[in-house]
């Protein structure tokens, strides 16, 4: 009977015939080699940027907020627009890998890392905007509620403008924990695979002394998803928090109750399409692309469609209440975005945000990766061209005729976004060579189910386990021997290399015979779970006398079929436990 069944339309997820072994070397890469031609160039760029953006904010703090092109009418500007578009980006990632952990869906693994990621540099970016519009950024600390030097001063618990410090740290501080419980296993990778002392040194801090037990992944995935759970309902609520600095006011155009909604739609069909970006360059400069393939692009251009089509309703239904209401300043404020001095920027969002992910219904398109690379730009484009419509137009045309007046960005402003943008991804591709992109333990939990080698030998053997060939060497075809139930009996080693390692392991500890010998219960080796057993079954390991017969080469050669943990055999003593266990 067939242990495992999965529907033939699904294309795998990682092509490339991979096997663990070479998950693990893909995956370290980028972190122990050395950065090709490709990272340097988009580095030089983004560091570039980044540096105009620092000499923009040392000129505006030692000159003051006069160089930016606000004004006393439009005193909210180009500078809160970047914060609300910053934020917006960043919350998509800690989202999509939440909820797609939530919902158990497999293309997860390859794309939550960077996601994960994008959001903590993507609020670096937007805490700094409201930084320096205070105009002494050395006084920031004031906005907490804590005592100073002038006594107890206490900020306005009432302002949504407060709201927005305490949800965006505490997203911050949720988003950052997330990111970090799932690199704790990625770290322990590179820490086990490390040369030189010093890095091994640096990555045994960062992984917290991660061993790769069972007790490990138990409390790992539990610390998961109560994390995911967390962090989901926090990503509705700040963007929400957000949506209240208008909301509350009395702005004609800003004074609405679909500004949360719509906030939050915007901010994921935003964060989506940036986190499209980084993939799609990601893929190209770090060789990922039998871990990041069409099929992860395509379902991501799928949702970007769907929230831009939830994003353009939005905008229809804002159009609808205005005109229904019957307030003449509401009308008046949504006639001036479309047809007055700002009509470029409205039908600039307009295109971006409603038409151009309109083009996602073609499949030919949604697959294209250089159309994907557009359209993701394009709506990120458009999405901050809506905060500046949102901002500049409901302010600088209010009640007062008298006080209209028209905002243009200066250089300064210009240059300190672009800063952002630089200093973004400078962030991004260091942390790139720095830390994995992918999470190669939960891709290789993936391998057998979604790995193009494995979906081939189902296709072309089916479901039944005995086809599968067997690595010589092996006494008897798994399919005729009793093993536990928990083995995967179409879970076959990899053929080559790996079948002359087994054998040459089999040969130092012996073959097992089912028709004179019982298979132990492996799992009570401490180390060895139900994945770990199944693996040794496959390698035709399953008695204590066998492990108790492992030396270090025979350590090595079991590291390097499974291409998991190396060195927790050793540091676990399999062969004395098995030792104890056979004489009890």
């Amino acid at each position: 009977m067939a242990s495992h069944y999965e529907a033939p339309i699904r294309r795998p997820l990682v092509i490339g015939d991979k096997s663990y072994h070479d998950v693990t070397v893909d995956v370290a890469a980028p972190v122990e080699g050395k950065a090709n031609k490709q990272w340097w160039i988009v580095f030089s760029i983004a560091l570039a940027a980044f540096l105009w953006g620092i000499g923009c904010i040392i000129y505006t703090i030692s000159t003051g907020i006069g160089v930016w092109g606000l004004n006393t009418t439009v005193n909210w500007a180009w500078d809160i627009t970047n914060f609300v578009w910053w934020v917006g980006i960043g919350h998509a990632g800690t989202l999509i890998s939440a909820v797609l952990l939530l919902f158990r869906q497999k293309w997860r693994m390859a794309i939550n890392r960077s996601a994960e990621a994008m959001t903590i540099f993507s609020v670096i970016q937007a805490g700094l905007f409201p930084i320096i519009h205070m105009g002494r950024p050395w006084l920031a600390y004031w906005v907490l509620p804590i005592p100073n030097q002038f006594g107890s001063l206490w900020v306005n618990f009432n302002s949504p403008l407060l709201w927005d410090v305490f949800a965006i740290s505490t997203y911050l501080s949720v988003s950052l924990v997330f990111w970090w419980t799932g690199l704790l296993p990625d770290f322990a990778m590179i820490r086990d695979r490390a040369i030189t002392p010093f890095t091994k040194r640096v990555y045994s801090i960062l992984s917290f002394g991660w061993s790769g037990r069972a007790k490990d992944w138990q409390r790992f995935e539990e610390v998961s998803l109560v994390l995911a759970g967390l962090a989901t309902p926090l990503v509705l609520s700040v963007h929400t928090i957000v949506s209240f600095d208008f909301a509350t006011s009395v702005i004609p155009g800003w004074h609405t109750t679909i500004f949360p909604p719509y906030f939050v739609a915007g901010a994921i069909f935003s964060g989506f399409a940036m986190v499209n970006t980084l993939l799609i360059i990601m893929r190209k400069v770090s060789h990922l692309e039998d871990y990041i393939t069409i099929q992860h692009i395509e379902l991501m251009n799928i949702v970007i469609m769907i929230t831009g089509s939830i994003v353009g309703v939005a905008y229809i239904t804002e159009l609808f209440i205005a005109w229904y209401s019957g307030v003449e300043y509401e009308q008046y404020a949504f006639l001036n975005r479309a047809t007055g001095p700002y009509w470029w920027a409205y039908w600039a969002m307009m295109t971006c945000n409603v038409f151009s992910p309109q083009f996602m219904w073609f499949p030919k398109l949604r697959r294209s990766i250089m159309f994907s690379f557009l359209i993701s730009i394009v709506v990120n484009i458009g999405m901050w061209f809506e905060r500046f419509v949102i901002i500049v137009t409901s302010l600088h045309r209010d009640y007062l005729p008298s006080s209209w007046t028209m905002f243009s960005p200066t250089f300064v402003d210009i240059g300190i976004f672009i800063g952002t943008i630089g200093f973004f991804f400078v962030l991004f591709l260091l942390y790139s060579r720095t830390f994995p992109v992918i999470a190669q333990a939960e891709v290789k939990s993936i391998l057998k189910g979604s790995g193009s080698k494995y979906k081939k030998l189902r296709a072309e053997h089916g479901d039944d386990a005995k086809h599968y060939s067997m690595p010589e060497g092996m006494a008897t075809p798994i399919s005729e021997v009793k093993t536990p139930d928990t083995v995967n009996v179409d879970a076959m080693v990899d053929d080559g290399d790996d079948k002359e390692k087994v054998n040459e392991l089999l040969s130092n500890i012996g073959t097992f015979d089912p028709n004179t010998q019982t298979a132990d219960d492996l799992k009570k080796i401490s180390g060895v779970g139900p994945v770990m057993e199944q693996k040794l079954h496959q390698m035709g390991i399953y008695t204590f006398e066998q492990v108790s017969r492992m030396s270090d080469r025979e350590y090595d050669l079991l590291d390097s079929i499974t291409g998991e943990f190396p060195g927790r055999a050793k540091r676990d003593d399999w062969a004395g436990q098995a030792e104890q266990l056979k004489n009890s």
